[in-house]
């Protein structure tokens, strides 16, 4: 039995974990070890703020975290709290979409529909909070999640990080 609910906390050393897990084993025939090793270290990780905002979701199967994602009502696009810079305002409803941030699915339990579920908790949470819209940043392997979603490709482009690793990404969209 799986259980969905708000992330906590306590929490967060399950979720770095899994979401290493997660980085690394579904990338493989998307991105080189190497890329993937490189956006896990630099990009992945938790956005505490998130926590704090009551946005973020953790599916629990067995009292073990299994899945996680979120959405956000500020402006940070993509990234956990180490490739934060600075605040993080609070987005406009009426006039920016929100943003979906941080699935992640253990790769033992990928294509079971965790993160369709996930995903369906926060589309409901952003339309109650007001927000007409919805934008991503999508790794390669997370594309058709988002594609099943409805979301749809603006703008493909590569992240830099460092030691000259450049990682594909897409800019996605859909409306609520």
């Amino acid at each position: 039995m799986t259980e969905l609910r708000l992330a906590r906390h306590a929490d967060v050393p399950a979720l770095q974990s899994l979401i290493a897990r997660s980085g690394r084993a579904l990338s493989v025939g998307h991105y080189s070890p190497e890329q993937a090793d490189a956006i896990t270290r630099h990009v992945f990780g938790v956005d505490t703020q998130l926590i704090d905002d009551g946005t973020y979701f953790v599916i629990e199967e067995a009292a073990r975290i299994v899945a996680c994602g979120g959405w956000s009502r500020r402006r940070t696009l993509f990234g956990g709290d180490q490739a934060k810079r600075g605040p993080d305002p609070l987005l406009d409803p009426a006039t920016e979409p929100a943003r979906i941030r941080a699935f992640f699915v253990d790769p033992d339990r990928a294509r079971r529909g965790f993160g369709s579920r996930i995903m369906d908790a926060c589309l409901a949470a952003a339309r109650e909070a007001g927000f007409s819209a919805l934008e991503l940043v999508a790794t390669l392997p997370g594309e058709p999640l988002y594609h099943a979603a409805g979301f749809q490709v603006e703008q493909r482009f590569e992240l830099d990080l460092p030691d000259g690793v450049r990682v594909p990404v897409s800019r996605m969209r859909r409306g609520i």
